[in-house]
């Protein structure tokens, strides 16, 4: 966007995108019900809410592609509004770059699309029929931000997007002076960009002037005050039905006024829109499987000349959370399937645990005929009766655990949101004995709500559990381990989630540095002391400076010894799980120790190049 057409728009009022009183309703439920949103210049709004509740209509009322039944929507004559669905729509372009540049404004450079289509590691040549899911979530990416738009308004963008991918658009959002309205259940992405957040709740649009890291505690407490509200009510209608009933002296001449207060308070009562409650998350339980899960020594595998896995040795152990991160074709799913006994390793031993009971949660949920009724996927087809933990139960109330309304037995597959697929899936994986979770990216579709109660039951799962996510809250709030490729179908495993990985891995980068400068520096000396500087050649060594000068190799080799008892203490794989408040401790305290190492290493070789220089002049 250029400065003037900032300047301009910021000239014709405070707000890009308004609307106001909206009313929706479908199949003759009220979706909305006077929601409103004002999106102002600079703008960055998270829409959060149940599945269900609004949210996505919500955004396409405010991208022009659906009109309430009542309300106004009002977009600034000069303001340019680009809008992100779930699903993108690649019918009638021959290549992906077609594609893209159709986003453009007429005066937009076409080589930007082209730019921004590198960025995300796509020619811009590929088929749009042949795209994988992540290829055509960028491909939808470039469009809607190739233009720069005033106001983008994006609905799961993070959906199908590989770790890299999700923090390069981290990255970019922030750097774009766009107004930015998104939908995501990536609780990482929404706090690092949202600054203000509107909920979509019982048809209603509440706005926090905070962002989605404020909204769980500001939400309970809005819950917890509409409960002592209703509480309130509940017992001011008692009161006032004794009233009525009582032995009142002249009861044809009763109050008027407050009979008619009490039958306007029952009806509040009787209108009033409740809270949709939660899903109720209960896994059938296996039978106890061995302590040793899997076990793998120089399990290598590869695909023609490429290297998936290389030389890996891991022990997996009943009870372990392991995570699996890492960029699409990484070869994540090839190392489930080599963990699982579904692959044959090229070389290594790969041996697996006793009395496995197997459930897998397929990211592409392929496994549901969309022909199907909800209740044939639950029940298989066979009467209608679901059995948990050998306990039979009608499929209507199993249905309900997972907020299915009873009337949607026979609802064919084909017709349900992203969001009730995902719970339909969960429904059926949770149903069969398992002691082995394999979980392929469970986050897609699901609401947060439903997220932490997913986590809750991890937490509570008794059997073991592999992860595969590009979720980091989640991975942060539910591994004990995360197994990360290094290149070259190299992978490591590092203790604690994601951010645990990324503390642990900056740290041996911080030591690497030190090591090269340690080299470099070496290399230096000789041509430093032959060619002294105007600057050695005037001054000495302070006091201060041989002081540290002396001094500082006794404090590195004491971090040094300091950062080996804390680097043996986190080898210990059962620290996690025995101690987190311990972990969480010593990772800290890991990460100051290497950067304090870091910087009296750097200040000894400044320091000592100084001497040399100063004793050569």
């Amino acid at each position: 966007m250029t400065k003037r057409r900032w300047r301009l728009r910021a000239a014709h009022g405070s707000s890009s995108l308004t609307l106001k009183d909206i009313h929706l309703t479908f199949g003759g439920t009220p979706l909305l019900e006077g929601a409103e949103l004002t999106v102002a210049p600079g703008d960055r709004i998270c829409l959060v809410g149940r599945n269900g509740s609004g949210k996505s209509t919500l955004l396409k009322i405010a991208a022009g592609m659906i009109q309430p039944d009542t309300g106004e929507r009002f977009a600034h004559p000069g303001a340019t509004v680009r809008y992100l669905p779930q699903e993108a729509d690649f019918a009638g372009f021959a290549t992906a770059r077609a594609y893209v540049e159709a986003g453009m404004g007429p005066t937009d450079d076409p080589y930007q699309a082209q730019a921004l289509l590198d960025e995300l590691g796509m020619s811009g040549d590929e088929d749009p029929e042949s795209l994988s899911g992540g290829e055509a979530r960028r491909a939808a990416l470039a469009r809607v931000l190739v233009a720069k738009p005033d106001v983008l308004l994006l609905d799961e963008p993070t959906n199908h997007l590989d770790l890299p991918a999700i923090e390069w658009l981290e990255t970019e959002l922030k750097s774009m002076r766009s107004a930015i309205v998104l939908i995501s259940h990536d609780r990482r992405f929404l706090e690092n960009l949202s600054r203000e957040t509107v909920w979509i709740d019982r048809g209603m649009a509440r706005r926090l002037e905070q962002g989605f890291a404020a909204f769980e505690d500001w939400r309970d407490k809005t819950l917890e005050e509409e409960e002592i509200e209703r509480h309130k009510l509940d017992r001011k209608i008692v009161r006032e039905n004794e009233w009525m009933h009582g032995g009142v002296t002249g009861r044809r001449k009763r109050n008027v006024r407050r009979v008619r207060e009490l039958r306007t308070m029952r009806q509040d009562v009787s209108e009033q829109r409740h809270v949709q409650g939660n899903v109720r998350l209960e896994s059938a339980e296996g039978t106890t499987s061995g302590k040793l899960v899997a076990e793998t020594v120089k399990m290598s595998k590869h695909f023609g000349d490429r290297a998936i896995v290389k030389d890996l040795t891991l022990r997996i152990m009943r009870g372990d959370r392991l995570g699996l991160v890492g960029p699409n074709g990484a070869g994540k799913t090839t190392l489930i399937k080599l963990l699982t006994g579904d692959l044959e390793p090229d070389s290594g031993t790969i041996r697996l645990g006793s009395s496995l009971e197997l459930v897998s949660l397929d990211q592409k949920r392929d496994e549901l005929d969309p022909n199907w009724t909800v209740a044939e996927a639950l029940t298989g087809g066979r009467g209608d009766q679901v059995v948990i933990n050998g306990k039979a139960r009608h499929v209507a109330s199993y249905m309900k655990d997972f907020l299915f309304q009873p009337e949607q037995r026979r609802t064919p597959l084909r017709v349900l949101s992203g969001g009730e697929r995902a719970r339909l899936m969960l429904a059926r994986a949770l149903a069969k004995p398992s002691n082995l979770l394999i979980l392929d990216e469970p986050t897609n579709d699901l609401d947060l709500e439903t997220l932490d109660l997913l986590q809750e039951l991890l937490a509570d799962y008794p059997g073991t559990v592999l992860l595969v996510s590009h979720d980091r809250d989640f991975l942060d709030r539910v591994v004990t381990s995360v197994l990360a490729p290094e290149g070259d179908g190299r992978w490591t495993e590092y203790a604690g989630g994601y951010s645990d990985m990324l503390a642990q891995r900056k740290g041996e980068e911080l030591q690497k540095i030190a090591t090269d400068r340690s080299d470099d520096a070496q290399t230096a000396k000789a041509p430093a002391a032959a060619v002294p500087s105007e600057r050695a050649a005037q001054r000495k060594l302070t006091f201060k400076e041989k002081h540290a000068l002396e001094t500082l190799p006794q404090t590195i080799a004491k971090l040094d010894g300091e950062i080996a008892k804390m680097s043996k203490r986190l080898a210990d794989p059962a620290l996690f799980t025995k101690d987190r408040t311990g972990f969480d401790k010593t990772t800290a305290e890991l990460a100051k120790a290497q950067a304090a190492v870091e910087a009296a290493e750097l200040q000894w070789l400044e320091l000592e190049e100084r001497r040399v220089e100063i004793e050569g002049a």
